[in-house]
């Protein structure tokens, strides 16, 4: 390590619509090694059915953008006039940059604090402030290193910061302000999750904080590992939070308990919160949030453990939320986003479905979401490399792919 600045696919009968296409490559956080018998028959118990949808899948091209090594997120600062936007994305290895599409033109960020880099840690997730428009306010998550007793652990940390001069040669970061971090830090680099969203209304900031790849913590009420956690802007607590009078203060955090490592989270047209999380081997989820629910890791999955010893299933244990869609082979979904139409609307087949990056399976999905609370996948398109990162701006879709080399990439309706 260095610090350094800077179990079963459950989509509704296989539509023919659908492109298989998962390609076998290590997954970031999920295993994506077929299942036993039994695995099998969880894909047909767990499938989510709906009514039928248009068979006309959307074709798309792809415009390289700009190039990056290892790129983790991308949100869009607001436009003006029809401008093309332009674009904020973090890499893990710690660089904040600004990204004009129309040009290509890649600006670095100064001021961004020191990450712990190493396996699935760095500088995570940007957002920008509800109120960005006065305050140019922006909310970043990245891993950070302990000291003292807590030396070789880690953490994810949020913080928010001011971007200054971002219409200049030299944007930076001012007065960074600490809202909220992991506790306690662990030894293990894996499953911070750290990915932040504010409620459409933009009063409460949204963190999904992964159980660190150690289990036990996502049911444990006295860690914020393994939970989703809603807190005012301010990094306080609000005061309708589920758990909010437990007698261990740290719970009041929390929205939700048993997640294992969400990548991906979004409000619907209607303001349900989905995420998509990883699995073990087999089982990753797209899961609808709601108040005070626990979602059951470690006890139940729909997947299996690394050793290959069964996990019990989410209908063993009804008091656990199951899943909307299950998939295994995985997919490792890596982020989502929602499609709406704007000012562009280069696919309105897709309008109010989330579109799902796949890691291993090096896929877009498209998943369309039901006024019941069922889920399905609708369309699938193989992209040829790992997809990071997936977000929709007025209309239009940017795509990031993973690791070095990789690019940013405008899909183009056919």
């Amino acid at each position: 390590m260095r610090v350094i600045n800077k179990k079963s696919i459950s989509t509704p009968l296989a539509l023919p619509i659908i492109v298989s296409a998962l390609l076998f490559s290590t997954a970031a956080c999920s295993n994506q090694t077929g299942l036993s018998t039994n695995s099998d028959a969880k894909e047909m118990k767990n499938s989510s059915h709906k009514s039928p949808v248009s068979t006309e899948k959307p074709a798309f091209t792809t415009k390289t953008v700009a190039t990056f090594d290892e790129p983790w997120a991308m949100t869009a600062l607001p436009t003006m006039n029809n401008k093309a936007p332009k674009l904020l994305v973090t890499q893990k290895t710690g660089e904040l940059f600004i990204v004009d599409t129309a040009t290509g033109t890649k600006t670095t960020v100064m001021g961004v604090p020191d990450v712990a880099y190493g396996g699935q840690g760095g500088l995570g997730d940007i957002i920008i402030a509800p109120d960005f428009a006065t305050s140019n306010n922006v909310y970043i998550s990245y891993a950070e290193a302990g000291t003292g007793n807590d030396s070789n652990k880690f953490g994810a940390k949020v913080i928010k910061a001011k971007l200054s001069g971002m219409n200049t040669s030299t944007p930076s970061l001012q007065n960074i302000t600490p809202v909220w971090q992991q506790i306690p830090k662990i030894a293990s680099q894996a499953h911070y999750s750290h990915r932040l969203l504010f409620s459409p209304d933009g009063q409460y900031l949204y963190i999904s904080s992964g159980e660190r790849q150690e289990k036990d913590p996502a049911q444990d009420m006295s860690m914020n590992l393994g939970k989703i956690i809603r807190l005012n802007a301010d990094g306080s607590v609000p005061k309708d939070n589920p758990f909010v009078n437990n007698s261990n203060k740290i719970a009041s955090q929390f929205w939700t308990m048993g997640n294992r490592n969400v990548l991906g989270m979004r409000f619907d047209e209607s303001g349900r919160l989905w995420v998509s999380e990883m699995g073990p081997k087999g089982g990753d989820e797209f899961n609808l949030i709601e108040k005070g629910k626990n979602y059951g890791w470690p006890i139940v999955s729909n997947g299996s453990n690394y050793s290959g010893t069964p996990i019990p299933d989410h209908d063993t244990r009804p008091e656990f939320e199951a899943p909307k869609i299950t998939w295994s082979p995985v997919i490792s979904p890596s982020s989502m986003s929602l499609y709406t139409a704007g000012t562009h609307n280069d696919f309105p087949a897709w309008q109010g479905d989330f579109l799902v990056g796949g890691l291993s399976s090096k896929a877009l999905i498209v998943v369309d979401v039901d006024d019941d609370n069922t889920a399905s996948e609708r369309y699938r398109y193989d992209m040829g490399e790992r997809i990071r990162s997936v977000l929709t701006v007025d209309g239009q879709v940017w795509v990031l792919e993973d690791e070095s080399d990789s690019k940013l990439l405008q899909l183009l309706p056919k």
